[in-house]
């Protein structure tokens, strides 16, 4: 027996259950295959029998099928790996990375859970046992991913809300590294004096090049005459093999203008490869590349991280990392007065904050200086 009561208007059936007391929402879904199908709603209370009920039809408003079965949260991730960013232009490399992350760590600390039950304490009570055993870093970028995942799911209507938006990873003090002073940046250069890939660290530092797109580069990108570079392509290891990909942001496919001590660069390394490939006769295989391998084909890019180790040794620069030079490159532009934006299209960032979220540290000087030459205006004559 049940005890029925007037429903208010549009709120749909809701009932007092005579049995338990517990009060009960009925979204009629019509007839599907056949039945007439309904689903149920219960709640302590009337109005929270009439939100859950609401809740429920404003998702099937939204398109979500209510009759589908539930996915478990696994499942949901595989597919989302496999339907949805390797279609949506994800670079290989980051979907490998996003791989690992599922199979190491969300598959099995989430993976039975259901999707659509999925809760923020239970988000926040996994972020909290990775922090006991992995670096603050590590473990925000899990919950990005995570985070990611789900965000795609809400958007698709699977789940009405992203509950790993809802929980807070660590916080991240930002790493203070040391500087590349230009001292440091001539012993480094003087250590690769002579070395297969001096010019390749020489183009890093005074160019800001990044790893993939050095390893890209091909000697057709090299405008001799206009002293040009264009930035096409990448070299990534993803999936087990080199691939050729596009360069990391739209901004970052761009045409350089090339410094003096770049070109003569090129100029010694371009005689070099040809002494390489004269030697190597019929085994040279001719991708144009400017940085290839001993035999033509593209460059293992821990190969170069390899040497550069051995080089940075060898300078007694052993804090330095091969994408510091990268950061050199920004911060004497900038010291040197060059404008951020102009910058932000030499290093190929996505947005001029970007450049000055990395580099606004070098900006103060320039501010100072800047005071300076209005003083110098405005004395007296």
């Amino acid at each position: 027996m049940t005890a029925r009561t007037r429903r208010g208007h549009g709120e749909g059936a809701i009932y007092k259950r005579s049995s338990d007391g517990k009060w009960v929402g009925v979204l009629d879904l019509g007839w599907v295959d056949g039945r007439r199908r309904r689903l149920p709603v219960y709640g302590d209370t009337r109005r929270e029998a009439h939100e859950k009920l609401m809740k429920l039809r404003r998702e099937q408003e939204r398109g979500r099928d209510l009759l589908a079965p539930p996915r478990l949260v696994s499942e949901w991730l595989f597919e989302w790996l496999s339907e949805v960013k390797s279609r949506d232009g994800t670079r290989h490399s980051t979907l490998d990375r996003y791989r690992g992350v599922v199979r190491r760590h969300l598959v099995p600390a989430l993976g039975q859970k259901r999707l659509d039950k999925l809760a923020p304490r239970e988000v926040q009570s996994f972020l909290g046992q990775l922090s006991d055993r992995m670096a603050p870093g590590s473990v925000v970028k899990i919950h990005s991913v995570l985070r990611s995942a789900l965000s795609d799911a809400q958007r698709l209507d699977l789940v009405s809300r992203n509950v790993a938006k809802a929980a807070k990873p660590p916080s991240l003090q930002a790493p203070k590294r040391r500087t590349l002073t230009v001292a440091d940046a001539q012993r480094l250069l003087v250590a690769a004096s002579g070395d297969r890939l001096e010019a390749l660290f020489v183009i890093a530092l005074t160019m800001g090049l990044r790893r993939g797109e050095l390893l890209g580069l091909q000697w057709s990108d090299l405008d001799h005459a206009d002293h040009v570079l264009s930035i096409e392509r990448a070299v990534q290891r993803a999936a087990g093999q080199l691939r050729f990909v596009e360069p990391k942001t739209p901004r970052s496919r761009r045409v350089l203008p090339v410094p003096q001590v770049a070109m003569a660069a090129f100029t010694a390394h371009r005689a070099r490869q040809a002494r390489e490939r004269l030697a190597a006769g019929d085994g040279w295989r001719d991708r144009d590349l400017i940085f290839a391998s001993s035999i033509g084909t593209p460059m293992e890019p821990r190969n170069v991280n390899r040497r550069f180790n051995e080089l940075r040794a060898k300078a007694g620069l052993d804090w330095l990392r091969l994408h510091d030079l990268r950061h050199a490159c920004a911060t004497y532009l900038l010291a040197n007065g060059v404008e951020p934006r102009t910058v932000m299209e030499i290093l190929g960032h996505s947005t001029i904050r970007l450049t000055i979220d990395l580099y606004g540290h070098v900006l103060p000087d320039r501010l100072r200086a800047a005071a300076s030459a209005m003083d110098r205006a405005m004395e007296p004559q």
